[in-house]
């Protein structure tokens, strides 16, 4: 049973369309896993068993007659439930939606369906996405499956937590300050957030709209660096609805040049120093990709600091005026205490006067272009992805712990590609990743040292649940 709730998405893909093993045999054993650890976890708040029972044996059906439908073929995933999924109750987290069903898909898991895959289910969030911790008044809260009194994360932690778990191989997320990449470090899978305009964002609630419509990125997370590149592959690409949607060509991570490349490598970026163990962990990966015949350097971008105060401050700019409007909009009476903490940050850093959202927004394009100049003389940067391992619940905006997610937002703003990938273990057991950034449109470069990473680590491990 191990070899089928533990093996990559891209190895039961191959397993199934070679008839070696059921849909339905896959399916069913990963219902089976979530009903033995989401007690313990509440990850998975909307299960379909049912319907995915009658989709994996509508797969296996298929293969006889030999029509297989795509690369994901009876293989199944688990949605963030930020995602539209027509007939499953999607409710971001918010409970004026506790009852919202919708008549469609969202453009990522329509793709995943038309590849082939069987959803099992939606996975927690905290409310409308916008914490480093899930936690909600629909729902409740989510464990991490390493030590249930601490968060998996934010605000793909259901998803985190139910892939490193065994209960799903491959999930897709959004990331707007982190939300993929704080999870699979928590967590210890790996996780994508791509180049901003490389997938499209249709069917999410809350929708990219305003002024933090260029933050939002929809990727996915997998204990597996090889299923990250075939979910990239199936999600990429214009929609015609998505208007910052772009017809970029994907590049091979299998066919990039490793020794040709050259690497930064931070371990502090001038806002908050991390534990000593993930500085190991990040030196490391550089290690390893010095091996590689990567030329790396300890490097990294002037006034790279700034990007966390100005992503802040984008967050804080409307005064928490566009959170209400959908609050109003979708009638949720009574916000949960996450958001009450978000506002209670944010608010006095929530721009006076239009020309003080102008001039923010004109220092977000300076700062990205300086940071652009920085990547003219690398491909790749390599730095924590948080200054703490996954938390105590509760903690994620505690004073001394908001700053370490200055890591991850930094490359929101920017918009540029990110992998992250387990490489360590701190001293309370809990997985340790590593942060690998690439420049605009070159996930190929991410993934391939990240599955260099993942090979010489281990990567994902399991945990005692």
């Amino acid at each position: 049973m191990d070899e089928i709730l533990f093996a990559p998405a891209t190895t039961l893909a191959t397993a199934i369309r070679a008839r070696k093993v059921s849909s339905v045999e896959v399916v069913g054993a990963h219902l089976r896993r979530i009903e033995a650890v989401n007690p313990r976890l509440n990850a998975v708040v909307q299960l379909v068993a049912e319907r995915a029972c009658a989709e994996a044996y509508a797969a296996d059906a298929a293969l006889v007659r030999g029509d297989a439908t795509g690369p994901l073929h009876g293989v199944p995933v688990t949605v963030k439930d930020q995602f539209d999924t027509a007939g499953i109750v999607s409710t971001s987290g918010s409970t004026g939606r506790a009852g919202f069903v919708p008549a469609a898909d969202a453009t990522a898991v329509a793709r995943l369906r038309r590849a082939g895959a069987v959803v099992l289910g939606k996975t927690n969030v905290p409310e409308f996405c916008v914490a480093f911790e899930t936690d909600n008044l629909v729902y409740g809260r989510t464990n991490n499956p390493y030590d249930l009194a601490r968060t998996p994360g934010g605000s793909s932690g259901g998803e985190a937590a139910i892939i490193a778990a065994g209960g799903s191989p491959l999930g897709i997320g959004t990331d707007a300050a982190g939300s993929i990449r704080w999870p699979a470090h928590c967590c210890g899978i790996a996780g994508l957030k791509p180049t901003a305009g490389r997938t499209p964002r249709t069917g999410t609630f809350p929708p990219p709209v305003g002024h933090l419509e260029r933050l939002w990125h929809v990727g996915a997370l997998a204990r597996s660096v090889d299923d990250l590149t075939l979910a990239l592959s199936i999600l990429a690409g214009p929609d015609g609805r998505d208007p910052a949607a772009a017809p970029a060509p994907i590049g091979d991570p299998g066919s990039v040049d490793l020794a040709g490349l050259r690497v930064a490598v931070h371990t502090d970026n001038g806002i908050v120093a991390p534990t000593p163990e993930i500085a190991a962990a990040v030196n490391s990966a550089a290690s390893i990709a010095a091996d590689a015949g990567i030329t790396v350097e300890e490097s990294r971008p002037d006034g790279i600091d700034e990007g966390f105060f100005l992503t802040r401050d984008l967050f804080a700019a409307d005064g928490g005026a566009g959170i209400g409007h959908l609050l109003q909009m979708i009638g949720t009476t009574q916000p949960s205490p996450l958001l009450g903490r978000l506002a209670a940050i944010l608010g006095p850093a929530a721009a006076s006067s239009a020309a003080d959202l102008g001039s923010l927004l004109a220092r977000c394009d300076v700062f990205r272009a300086r940071m652009l100049g920085f990547l003219a003389s690398y491909d790749a940067i390599i730095c924590p992805v948080n200054a703490n391992p996954a938390v105590p619940h509760g903690a994620t905006f505690d004073e001394d712990k908001l700053p370490g997610f200055s890591y991850t937002m930094t490359f929101n703003l920017t918009g540029w590609p990110a992998v992250v990938v387990r490489a360590g273990t701190s001293p309370e057991g809990l997985p340790i990743g590593v942060q690998i950034v690439a420049r605009p449109w070159r996930e190929d470069v991410a993934l391939a040292l990240a599955r260099r990473v993942e090979r010489e680590l281990g990567g994902w491990e399991r945990p005692a649940l």
